[in-house]
């Protein structure tokens, strides 16, 4: 079945939508973007991505181009238009297209780029993943400074994502100046002792949605956080790992280049973790 996507305020044949050439996004990876879980046909944690999305917007001066009721009926509407019971949205917002190409940013008036597209994953809560665990590996992040700015500039995870396939794990962890600062596409956790510890917020990693939703849970549950960086020694050492984002909610990893973590077995507290982002989520899912 074709799917319907969105693109500035129609929905379109997935194989008729169509973006200019020059659109900024196409050519200068100038756009930004969320990612919304469907569990049962409901979104969760749109609230939270909304405010990041503006966030993003924000620190690149691109013009935010809906309200939130906006994009949520976007949203919906594709949910429903695709039949979508558990998968994905994918939301981007560019600078738009300014007629040629530039360096410079265009006039304030160039209307921004709006697509929005949904990803079928039946199952997605159910990943068996989740009961054996990720392998990773370590790379240099040789990414930008602003990562707290969710941009489509993503190029490098993609590379350091092949890089961990190719080593034959499931995903890589970037490490500068000797600390983790996150996966390729998620955040990177460790647990010593009963603590959670996670890197702090800062432009270094990306401000997980995710995150914080795990982070507030943990402390609602009594659970012990702190909030540093820390190194692949360290992780190694570790009694369980785990990692966070939108599509794998809490990751169990349990080898960190080569070393199992915790035996080699997906631990307590991430498993603990899941089940409580899964349960408290779906509460307030929209």
């Amino acid at each position: 079945m074709t799917r319907t996507v969105y693109v500035n305020g129609d929905y379109v044949p997935e194989d008729q939508a169509r973006v200019s050439v020059f659109d900024r996004g196409f050519l200068m990876a100038d756009g930004v973007y969320e990612v919304v879980s469907v569990l049962g046909g409901r979104l969760i944690d749109f609230d939270g991505h909304m405010v990041r999305l503006k966030r993003s917007l924000s620190e690149l001066a691109i013009a935010n181009p809906l309200s939130d009721e906006d994009y949520l009926a976007a949203h919906r509407e594709l949910v429903a238009q695709n039949g979508i019971g558990d998968g994905l949205v994918y939301l981007q917002v560019t600078r738009g297209n300014p007629g040629d190409r530039d360096f410079a940013y265009p006039p304030v008036e160039t209307q921004p780029t709006v697509v929005m597209f949904t990803q079928s994953k039946p199952g997605l809560a159910d990943a068996p993943a989740a009961r054996t665990g990720w392998k990773v590996v370590s790379v240099d992040d040789l990414r930008w400074g602003r990562r707290d700015i969710k941009t489509v500039q993503l190029l490098y995870p993609s590379m350091a994502k092949m890089e961990a396939k190719a080593r034959g794990a499931d995903d890589a962890w970037m490490v500068e100046e000797g600390r983790v600062t996150e996966g390729t596409s998620n955040n990177a956790y460790i647990v010593k002792d009963g603590t959670i510890i996670t890197r702090e917020l800062s432009n270094d990693i990306l401000h997980g949605i995710t995150r914080a939703a795990v982070l507030r849970f943990a402390r609602e549950a009594q659970m012990q956080v702190e909030e540093r960086a820390f190194t692949i020694a360290e992780a190694q050492e570790a009694d369980e790992a785990f990692v966070t984002s939108a599509s794998a909610f809490v990751m169990p990893v349990v080898e960190i280049d080569g070393a199992p973590i915790g035996g080699g077995k997906v631990g307590s507290v991430a498993t603990r973790l899941r089940e409580i982002y899964l349960e408290e989520s779906l509460k307030s899912a929209v």
